[in-house]
């Protein structure tokens, strides 16, 4: 091959590559959209940064940045902590006593949203009915699609963008069952605040 076919060969070969790097899955660790609000969760156990999707769950998202914006979960723990599965929390105190002051109305249901239930996002925790959302949330430990469709779905929000060892070190705590409920830290995993983050 000569030289000039050598180089027009590389040409062509990089503009392949340019091309498909321009259509490529951006990685889990891409920048958060600019317009997404991002709540810190600063908790006992380190921060964990979540990216809310305002624009695929618009009432979810609204929902729970009120509870933010009151301090409603300051102070709350993760009660229900299963590895392999998700850590729940947004409802309880240290004595496992409900919050129940400042609970808003329950919220519809957007599990149809096309988000789904992968490892790393948070969704809204409620009971047999689709309906009932209020405050509880959970972040999922692995990939849990099937309820994105259970029993009506459980409805996906938002993503963890930073501090997912956080996630993980709780997911490993020590549980135990403290009736009537289960799968309880053996040490509290405390909320100490959520807030949103300041855009720069």
């Amino acid at each position: 091959m000569l030289p000039g076919q050598l180089h027009a060969s590389m040409a062509v070969l990089l503009a392949i590559a340019l091309v498909f790097t321009a259509f490529a899955v951006p990685s889990a660790t891409a920048r958060p959209d600019e317009k997404n609000p991002v709540v810190v969760l600063d908790t006992s156990m380190g921060a964990i940064a979540i990216e809310l999707y305002p624009d695929k769950a618009p009432i979810t998202v609204a929902n729970f940045l009120k509870y933010v914006d009151e301090g409603f979960y300051d102070n709350l723990i993760f009660h229900r902590v299963i590895p392999g599965f998700m850590i729940q929390g947004g409802g309880m105190d240290e004595k496992l006593n409900e919050k129940r002051e400042r609970v808003h109305a329950r919220i519809k249901n957007e599990s149809s949203n096309g988000l789904t239930n992968a490892k790393g996002t948070i969704a809204m925790a409620r009971t047999s009915d689709p309906n009932s959302a209020t405050c509880q949330f959970f972040i999922n430990h692995a990939d849990n699609s099937r309820l994105d469709t259970a029993g009506g779905g459980y409805t996906v929000f938002g993503k963890v963008i930073d501090g997912m060892d956080v996630v993980e070190k709780i997911a490993k705590v020590e549980t135990t069952s403290k009736y009537p409920h289960e799968n309880v830290p053996v040490q509290a995993v405390v909320i100490k605040t959520a807030k949103r983050k300041d855009k720069k």
